[in-house]
C-alpha cells in the first residue's frame, strides 16, 4: 500500500469574483482539478499534486501571504502583486502572463475637464487648483510612483467599494482604478487619460523565494507548474491536422508542404506510411500543427497538394525545451 503524501506546499487562489472563477478554469484546463469537499471551506486539494494544499484568499492577501512566507505559491493579478510585493525581493514572479484576468490600472478624470486629455494636461490643471489634487485609489503605491515624476501636487485618498462615484460627490477630484472595458467610467461621466495607464495587468503565478530555496518539494512543484502552464499556453490557439496523401516518398510530400505558407508545422510535418487494404505503398499520413485562425487556409493548402480525409483535433499541450521562465527562476534563486 502506498504511503499517503503529507501536503507540505501551500498555494493560494482568489476566493471570489471573476479572477477566482478564471483561476479554477485555467487550472482545470491545464489538468489540475481543484477539489473542494465543502464549498464553505477555504481549503482544497489538487488532483495529481498530493503534496499541495490549496487555500483561498483575497487577491491582496495572497500577495501578502506569499511575501511573509505563510504561503509558498499564489495566483493573483499583476496590479495587486506590484502594489503589495514590497521591495525586499521575497516575492518572485514565476509566470507573468497566464492569459486571464486582464485589466489595467489607469487615471480617470471627470468629462467636464475638457482640456485634460493626458498627464501633462493634468499637471497644468492641478497647478490651478487651490488644494492638492485629490486622487481616490486602492493602489496608493503604484499611483504615487506614477505621479511623482510629473511634479504634480497631490494627495491620495484611500477608498473602498466603487470609486467611480467619488468625484461626483466631491470626495475626490479624480480616481486611479482598474479599467476593463471602460463602460463603468463612461456611465459615471469619467474619462481615462490617453497616457494615464499605470500598469497593464493579468493573472500571474508568484512564489516565496525562500520557500523555493529551502523546500525541495516546493521547487519540484514550481517546475511542474511552469512546465505544464507553458505547454498549455503554447498549445492554446493551435490545432492538429491529419490528412492522407499520395506520394512517392515522405521527402517528396514534405517538399510540397514547404512550398505552402501555413502547413509547415512546428519544425516540419510528421509523415508516416499508411497500410491500406490493397497494400498500396504510395499512401502517407501527414500531421501538422497550425494556428486555429489559419485552419481553413491550411485545409485548402493540404487539398491543393492532394490531401484527403482531413481530421482536425484540438491541442492541449506542446512541450518543447525547458521553459525560459523556469530557467529564469533558477537564475533568481542562485543569485541570492
Amino acid at each position: 500500500m502506498d504511503t499517503p503524501v503529507t501536503p507540505t506546499v501551500r498555494i493560494s487562489l482568489p476566493s471570489k469574483g471573476r479572477l477566482a472563477e478564471e483561476s479554477l478554469e485555467f487550472l482545470e484546463s491545464c489538468g489540475f482539478s481543484v477539489y473542494k469537499p465543502n464549498p464553505r471551506q477555504y481549503q482544497a486539494t489538487i488532483k495529481g499534486l498530493p503534496e499541495v494544499v490549496v487555500l483561498f484568499q483575497r487577491p491582496g492577501d495572497i500577495v501578502t501571504s506569499v511575501r511573509d512566507g505563510s504561503v509558498d505559491f499564489g495566483i493573483s493579478g499583476l496590479d495587486v502583486i506590484a502594489e503589495r510585493q514590497g521591495d525586499n525581493g521575497d516575492v518572485l514572479i514565476l509566470h507573468d502572463a497566464l492569459g486571464f484576468g486582464g485589466c489595467s490600472l489607469a487615471l480617470a478624470v471627470p468629462e467636464g475637464w475638457e482640456e485634460v486629455t493626458d498627464v501633462g494636461g493634468l499637471a497644468r490643471h492641478a497647478a490651478t487648483l487651490p488644494h492638492p489634487l485629490r486622487v481616490a485609489t486602492k493602489y496608493p503605491v503604484l499611483t504615487g510612483r506614477f505621479l511623482d515624476p510629473f511634479g504634480i501636487r497631490y494627495t491620495l485618498i484611500s477608498a473602498e467599494g466603487t470609486l467611480e462615484t467619488i468625484p461626483a460627490i466631491g470626495y475626490a477630484d479624480m480616481i486611479s482604478d482598474l479599467v476593463s472595458s471602460g463602460q463603468t467610467l463612461r456611465d459615471n461621466r469619467l474619462r481615462q487619460l490617453v497616457d494615464g495607464t499605470i500598469i497593464t495587468s493579468q493573472a500571474a503565478l508568484i512564489a516565496n523565494i525562500h520557500s523555493l530555496r529551502n523546500n525541495p518539494q516546493g521547487l519540484n512543484v514550481a517546475h511542474y507548474l511552469l512546465e505544464t502552464f507553458e505547454a498549455h499556453l503554447r498549445a492554446a490557439g493551435n490545432l492538429s491536422i491529419f490528412a492522407n496523401m499520395r506520394g512517392t516518398s515522405p521527402e517528396s510530400i514534405a517538399a510540397l508542404i514547404f512550398e505552402r505558407t501555413t502547413i509547415g508545422g512546428l519544425q516540419g510535418p510528421t509523415i508516416s506510411r499508411v497500410v491500406t487494404r490493397e497494400q498500396a505503398d504510395n499512401w502517407f499520413a501527414v500531421n501538422v500543427i497550425v494556428h486555429r485562425a489559419e485552419l481553413f487556409k491550411a485545409v485548402n493548402e493540404l487539398r491543393a497538394i492532394g490531401g484527403s480525409g482531413v481530421v482536425v483535433l484540438p491541442v492541449t499541450y506542446i512541450f518543447e525545451e525547458e521553459p525560459p521562465r523556469y530557467k529564469a527562476m533558477l537564475a533568481a534563486l542562485n543569485a541570492g
